[in-house]
């Protein structure tokens, strides 16, 4: 098999497994709180990555205090997002949320540019303005459009982009399986002291299968995502990414039995296709340079 082949193929599985996680806190969050699962989730996730990441020697804590400084960043970001998110996703079809995600690649290219100083040049700036508008015809701004989880959605997009960016200043002797340790154990130590203000339920042997599955996918999509960037080229396997959308759909018709509407779905078309011309053009870009 090709790399470009195997590299597609990894990163359609990440992004399956991260869309099966979504399904499964979705499906849980009907019987239990959020900030419940997330504990439970996040310890199950963190014991696993710990012993991933000490396993193929991928643990270090003696970095610079630099470093340190964007890991909180990051890792700040990581919290708010998860709660952002899974809030949005528990309220609203799951291809709804996973269309307003896929507008990341896109904020990411724009914030480095805002704040990296990273070069952009006038066809990214208008593939980027063309995948907000997608936006626009998903979120739908408007008394009969709008509503508050697809804000908490967007906010979730900022937070995410906050998170990419901070990566993006970490030093290359920063191993990533560190910064997901650390990240993981954020979200757990927010959840907690989160849910402190609720009542916990009683787990059910069904929430409890789905929670362990979201755990055991949320894990899957990041080895997946980590594997994939060793093999074949990103030119080449980075649009696989927007299969997200294609699994969302699917999953949500088949689990959910939700389908989005037709200006849903159109700029959900605007913001792939204005993903995918930004991410071809920033490769291009970085070859020639």
């Amino acid at each position: 098999m090709q790399d470009n082949t195997r590299g597609a193929l990894l990163m359609i599985g990440s992004m399956a497994c991260f869309v099966v996680n979504d399904a499964c806190i979705k499906a849980a969050g009907q019987d239990l709180p959020l900030f419940q699962i997330l504990v439970i989730r996040s310890i199950a996730a963190s014991i696993m990555i710990w012993m991933l990441a000490r396993a193929i020697g991928a643990l270090r804590w003696d970095l610079p205090g630099r470093d340190w400084g964007w890991i909180a960043l990051r890792s700040l970001a990581e919290a708010a997002a998860a709660y952002f998110f899974l809030t949005a996703l528990i309220n609203m079809p799951i291809a709804n949320a996973t269309a307003i995600l896929q507008v990341l690649p896109l904020s990411v290219t724009l914030g480095a540019a805002l704040f990296l100083n990273e070069p952009i040049g006038w066809r990214r700036m208008l593939a980027i303005a063309a995948g907000f508008a997608g936006m626009l015809l998903i979120v739908r701004p408007g008394p009969d459009g709008f509503s508050l989880y697809s804000g908490y959605a967007l906010v979730a997009v900022l937070c995410v982009t906050a998170r990419d960016l901070a990566v993006r200043k970490l030093s290359s002797e920063v191993p990533s399986m560190t910064v997901a340790l650390i990240g993981s154990m954020a979200v757990l130590g927010f959840s907690t002291i989160m849910s402190l203000t609720i009542d916990w339920q009683p787990v059910s042997f069904g929430s409890g299968a789905l929670i362990a599955g979201a755990s055991l996918f949320i894990i899957g999509g990041y080895v997946f995502s980590v594997w994939v960037m060793r093999v074949g080229e990103v030119s080449f396997v980075a649009p696989f990414r927007y299969t997200s959308l294609v699994w969302a759909l699917i999953v949500g018709l088949i689990v959910f039995g939700d389908w989005p509407d037709g200006l849903t779905l159109l700029g959900a078309g605007i913001v792939v296709a204005s993903g995918v011309f930004t991410l071809i053009r920033t490769r291009k870009l970085a070859d020639r340079g």
